[in-house]
């Protein structure tokens, strides 16, 4: 089995622009494909997954249907991608090579904040997705308290959480964090506000802390518990990234 964390090499700036795919398989993914699942129906489904990093949901998918699409921009993450699943297509979210209305279902899985133009790749999933289909899209929450993509400082990139960021005014976030996007739930519907789509679903979610789950597993529990609790109060609104489900007119 092909170590995917280790068989490929990216530098700061590429994992900075880019992003990091899922390269494991845990509790917090499989709970996204479950919301995902009460939204749109896989089963036998011409799916795409946009952004598909390494294949982790694309193989998910599988699962569901064998009519399953990736599509990648990273060259070196769709090559790994390609070692495991069939069918992976290299190409940026905002020209997708595929007809209009090929696909009945469009997953989006934190990728639109990284892309050149979020509106463009929006009008795309839009494009594809047949009449009656949906678009299933994960990305950054402006109101999370971290920022998950770390930070650029004084021309040097650095990995990690790092707080506050987002609730800085848009100049001096986008200073500290030009790399990446966070979007409010208003600024995240109006880049589809102009597209033939309409809001079937929009919450937020927390994380699963997954790492801290297998490193302290009782602890980690009952975090995981009290952030997910979290989501049927207001402070839903503080949650990691918006789920966002249209349907294509």
């Amino acid at each position: 089995m092909i170590d995917h964390s280790t068989s490929f090499r990216r530098t700061p700036d590429d994992a900075a622009q880019l992003g990091h795919p899922s390269y494991v398989w845990r509790a917090g993914q499989a709970r996204r494909l479950a919301l995902v699942r009460q939204w749109a129906r896989l089963d036998g489904a011409r799916i795409l997954d946009a952004g598909c990093g390494v294949g982790m949901y694309t193989g998910q998918f599988r699962r569901f249907s064998p009519h399953v699409t990736g599509v990648e921009v990273d060259m070196a993450v769709g090559r790994q991608a390609r070692v495991r699943i069939p069918g992976i297509v290299l190409a940026p979210a905002e020209a997708l090579p595929f007809a209009d209305g090929s696909f009945d279902v469009v997953f989006s899985h934190e990728v639109i904040e990284h892309v050149t133009d979020d509106r463009a790749a929006a009008a795309e999933m839009a494009r594809v997705t047949a009449p009656g289909g949906r678009i299933a899209l994960f990305c950054p929450n402006r109101l999370y308290p971290f920022e998950t993509h770390g930070h650029y400082w004084r021309g040097r990139y650095h990995f990690g959480n790092t707080p506050l960021i987002n609730w800085l005014p848009n100049p001096l976030r986008n200073r500290l964090a030009p790399h990446v996007r966070a979007y409010t739930g208003a600024g995240l519907r109006a880049l589809f506000a102009d597209l033939p789509v309409r809001v079937v679903h929009h919450s937020v979610i927390y994380p699963g802390f997954d790492n801290v789950v297998v490193s302290q597993p009782a602890l980690g529990r009952i975090l995981r518990r009290m952030l997910y609790a979290l989501e049927h109060t207001p402070l839903q609104a503080f949650g990691l990234s918006h789920f966002l489900v249209l349907e294509r007119i």
